[in-house]
């Protein structure tokens, strides 16, 4: 039996993830031979890859941006597979703030973690829109996803990043309208919102293809029997409501799948987002993104 630690993408696990505990739990690493230990990172140290880089991790997941900035570097990570087959990100605001459009953004106090990458897409979705992007008023919000309560409380009138299949559903009121743009439909761009991977030259590329193998049947079944997801993947976060889980749950599955396959990283998913980094200057070579990828077999279909 082979151990093997997973990071995760978060500050905690969320439903994204749901399929790995899937596979755990139906033996189907184990019976691969792989003793799987799931865990999240530790931000004193750095995100997932830096953990993967650094040796404390074997695999993990991680943003697709992130890993292709890092590989451009020289750093030897590679991804094996993709979770989400879009973005999840959204821009988000309250009907009482009166923004009815992207545009509608400049002169108006906008909370986001200010990375190179999130103020790119900021002024591109408010100029896409017809507005001035140098209006806009970024509030740093770090880390932190403001809630619809802290909009409602005035910390800022719209906030960016956070997810339509996890963060809104946390504070989302029927009494309270919402008004929600998705991140990718804007920008017109279907990214990996999430790959996996790992150090390239720490891994064997069998246990990996088994890895990947399992994992695609995790998230196929739990994309087939999502309640039963839910309730397990409720046991591993508690302190999350159980409706608020199995929503998750539902809007989420979807993204794991093209063309009924798990796991496949897209040509014409990491194409135009490499070229979208470059003209941003967040990436120097568009061609990065083929370096960074080492596409195993083992992706599976749905039951669908």
């Amino acid at each position: 039996m082979t151990r093997l630690s997973l990071a995760l993408e978060y500050f905690h696990p969320w439903p994204n993830s749901v399929g790995f505990y899937v596979a755990r739990d139906q033996g189907w690493y184990r019976d691969a031979g792989i003793e799987l230990e799931i865990r999240t990172v530790d931000p004193g140290i750095g995100d997932t890859l830096e953990h993967l880089v650094t040796g404390r991790a074997d695999l993990g997941i991680f943003p697709t941006n992130r890993l292709l900035v890092r590989r451009e570097l020289g750093q030897p990570l590679r991804a094996v597979a993709a979770v989400n087959q879009r973005g999840l990100e959204t821009v988000r605001t309250l009907e009482s703030s009166g923004i009815r459009s992207l545009a509608d953004l400049a002169g108006r106090r906008l909370a986001l973690n200010p990375t190179p990458r999130g103020l790119a897409i900021v002024r591109d979705l408010v100029a896409r829109a017809g507005g001035d992007p140098d209006a806009v008023e970024i509030v740093d919000a770090g880390a932190r996803e403001l809630t619809a309560d802290d909009l409602e409380a005035g910390l800022a009138d719209a906030t960016f990043g956070s997810y339509w299949s996890w963060d809104i559903l946390l504070s989302e009121r029927a009494d309270r309208p919402e008004r929600v743009w998705r991140v990718d439909d804007e920008l017109g761009i279907r990214y990996h919102s999430y790959l996996l991977g790992g150090r390239d030259d720490r891994l064997d590329p069998g246990l990996v293809a088994a890895f990947v193998e399992a994992t695609a049947a995790g998230f196929t079944h739990a994309a087939a029997h999502q309640a039963e997801a839910a309730a397990l993947f409720a046991t591993v976060t508690p302190y999350f409501a159980d409706a608020v889980i199995r929503r998750s749950v539902e809007l989420i599955a979807p993204t794991w799948f093209h063309d009924g396959t798990w796991g496949e990283i897209r040509g014409e998913a990491m194409e135009p987002y490499a070229q979208w980094l470059v003209s941003h200057g967040i990436l120097q070579h568009p061609l990065a993104w083929t370096d960074a990828i080492a596409p195993l077999s083992g992706a599976a279909e749905t039951a669908a």
